[in-house]
């Protein structure tokens, strides 16, 4: 089954959305990901149990403009998102996000805790990540920090084919895998998508002042965290933080995994998933 493409016209402009699967309506989108039909590696680990929603933000893909810049602020998208929600008429959904994905679920979660009957929150922090933990490899103090800025510099070349594109994507990538060497067993499929170049700006400016762990007590949504041992993107410690502040959350840590569980051990996580999610 492919994932089938429409326009949803909500009072805050049009979106792109692409969806998959039957039952119950979950929604999973990213910060600055422009998703197509060829879906999401991430989202296609629910589709056997939720109708999953895949949600191209504002100036994501074919969704509306931004007039503003605020418009692409973390705030902003989570007031598009309950746009999105009452077009459709849901009373509520189940939010699945992965890494920057993760933290718009967690400040959806305290925003709108009645409008989300569940959430599950992979590789993701509750605030700024970067410059807190050396063991993020966007610290100076990593020791793989030097090759990551290399390679990021590299892809904001306007001038680089598709093919060069593709391999530094594939060895930036690498560089958040536990087992780099299992890169193309991971990566098998025909799913593409790409950046937002104008929603990475934006977030990577709101990343330095984003904190709401202090706010993560009174959330009472049901959470299910996840995380890679050795997660040099969003460090497992960010993950036990958000654990031990939501009061209805539990916390599963993949020994194996660095920032992709869902591919790295991948029957264990939909095990995991499927039980939090039916149980």
């Amino acid at each position: 089954m492919t994932w089938s493409r429409q326009i949803i016209e909500t009072s805050r402009g049009t979106f792109e959305i692409f969806t998959k699967g039957h039952g119950r309506p979950m929604v999973v989108t990213h910060s600055y990901s422009e998703f197509n039909g060829t879906g999401d590696y991430f989202a296609d680990c629910f589709t056997s149990i939720y109708k999953v929603y895949l949600v191209n933000l504002r100036e994501a893909g074919h969704s509306a403009k931004a007039k503003e810049a605020h418009q692409l602020t973390l705030v902003e998208s989570i007031l598009d998102l309950e746009a999105i929600r009452e077009s459709f008429s849901f009373k509520y959904w189940t939010f699945a996000g992965h890494s920057t994905g993760g933290i718009l679920g967690i400040l959806y979660s305290v925003l709108f805790p009645n409008r989300i009957e569940q959430q599950i929150i992979v590789g993701a922090a509750a605030r700024d990540f970067t410059y807190s933990s050396p063991s993020c490899i966007y610290h100076q103090d990593h020791p793989h920090y030097q090759t990551m800025q290399i390679l990021l510099e590299q892809l904001r070349s306007p001038d680089l084919t598709s093919e060069e594109r593709k391999a530094l994507t594939k060895d930036r990538t690498k560089l958040s895998l536990y087992h780099p060497e299992k890169y193309h067993t991971y990566f098998n499929q025909s799913i593409t998508k790409k950046i937002s170049p104008v929603r990475l700006l934006v977030f990577s400016r709101e990343l330095l002042i984003f904190d709401i762990t202090k706010k993560l007590s009174s959330c009472s949504v049901k959470s299910l965290i996840i995380c890679g041992e050795h997660d040099v993107q969003c460090p497992l410690e960010f993950s036990i933080e958000m654990s031990e502040q939501l009061p209805n959350s539990t916390l599963f840590s993949f020994e194996h995994s660095n920032h992709y569980p869902f591919l790295e051990e991948k029957n264990r996580f939909e095990e995991v998933v499927t039980h939090y999610l039916t149980k």
